[in-house]
């Protein structure tokens, strides 16, 4: 496997297929240099069809990275809010994978997003399944007015990516038939005292609690 991708089904089948893909096409160009047509167009054929498939999987495994698979409820993150004037706070973020990152915040509550990509029956048998990445965190204002006009504060909580499965499902409707992404999830508290706030996700969206009201 390549460094930093994991020996999935997925990743696999990328291999396999990329492999015969590239053994068909020196079969093809054996048939080119033996002047036998037919034998090259029916190996070039095959071999661009495998290379294909073996290229889908393969974006597919790499685009999954940093997503985790979602049971009936998982804790995404644990967030320790702290108020440091009017209408700001300090929200530290400790992820599920033992991450930590602190951010600065202006609004009256916490607001927290994810991406939700739900897999198709046929993904499934490559071991795909309901999977989430949280996107971003950011203030929200009680009043419609501040919100329009206050200090707005965004922060992603995803990784930097190059190929963006769930933007990539928006822009071409072929891939409705592995996968489906069209709705995130969002939750938001009021950030009114220090609290720990537990981050939840479940085949519902998000929900954001406190883990000792």
């Amino acid at each position: 496997m390549p460094p930093g991708i994991p020996a999935t089904p997925l990743a696999i089948a990328a291999l396999v297929f990329g492999a015969l893909g590239a053994l068909f096409l020196l079969g093809a160009l054996i048939a080119l240099v033996r002047v036998r047509v037919f034998g090259f167009a029916v190996q070039l054929i095959a071999a661009v069809a495998l290379l294909a498939l073996g290229s889908l999987f393969g974006a597919i495994a790499i685009g999954t990275q940093g997503y985790r698979a979602l049971t009936r409820e998982d804790l995404a993150a644990r967030i320790v809010v702290q108020p440091t004037g009017a209408q700001r706070f300090s929200a530290t973020v400790r992820f599920a994978d033992g991450r930590e990152a602190s951010y600065e915040v202006a609004g009256d509550e916490i607001y927290v997003d994810a991406h939700i990509l739900k897999w198709k029956p046929f993904a499934n048998v490559l071991g795909l399944h309901t999977a989430y990445e949280l996107d971003r965190v950011a203030g929200r204002y009680h009043a419609i007015d501040e919100e329009r006009s206050g200090v707005r504060t965004a922060y992603s909580l995803g990784p930097d990516r190059q190929l963006d499965l769930f933007q990539l499902r928006r822009r071409y409707a072929f891939l409705a038939t592995l996968f489906d992404a069209e709705y995130g999830s969002a939750t938001f508290v009021p950030v009114t005292r220090p609290a720990d706030l537990e981050l939840r996700v479940s085949t519902t969206g998000l929900l954001m609690r406190e883990s000792n009201p």
